[in-house]
């Protein structure tokens, strides 16, 4: 049996390499207005269809486009930032088209560049770029952001890659 791949460490991140996140996720009107409840934005763009109808160029509600950042970094976690100790900085965020309720959103992931921390040999820092698009190949949202990962070294001094799992099999009798 092997342990599912959550992250990575810092020596298996290459410079150029490009992680496509899978599964997608088609937007809901329901996962826009809560999104937006819980952070507090009332924008009748975003909540008000009446209001999007009748004032706005799209006629229709646009997705609030934190949602789409924050759905896109929660999408590149497996391939990214699943060992991460520090996500360290956003450099850019970009909503580059709207997106609406039943668009499906997908997700890429290219690593810009590596850099072995220089305070601490168990760790590095990745610069990576991530590009959000719609189901017809639309480009709809671009970040980029650094993040500190550890390396093997950090990962076996630790316990290994699923340090907090039980072993299960000392429990089966």
């Amino acid at each position: 049996m092997r342990d599912m791949q959550f992250g990575r460490t810092y020596e298996e991140f290459e410079v150029g390499a490009v992680y496509k996140h899978w599964p997608g996720k088609t937007v809901t009107e329901y996962d826009d207005h809560l999104f937006c409840l819980l952070t507090m934005n009332h924008h009748p763009l975003h909540m008000d269809s009446n209001y999007a109808e009748k004032t706005t160029d799209f006629g229709k509600n646009v997705v609030v486009g934190n949602y789409i950042y924050s759905l896109l970094l929660g999408m590149s976690v497996p391939d990214v930032s699943g060992k991460a100790i520090a996500n360290l900085e956003v450099e850019s965020l970009k909503h580059v088209a709207p997106t609406f309720h039943g668009d499906t959103i997908y997700g890429e992931t290219t690593v810009l560049d590596k850099t072995p921390s220089r305070s601490k040999s168990d760790r590095g820092i990745v610069h990576v770029e991530t590009k959000g698009y719609k189901q017809d190949g639309t480009l709809v949202c671009v970040f980029r952001r650094k993040v500190m990962v550890p390396t093997e070294t950090y990962i076996k001094e630790r316990g290994g890659e699923q340090p907090g799992r039980p072993d299960l099999k000392s429990q089966e009798k």
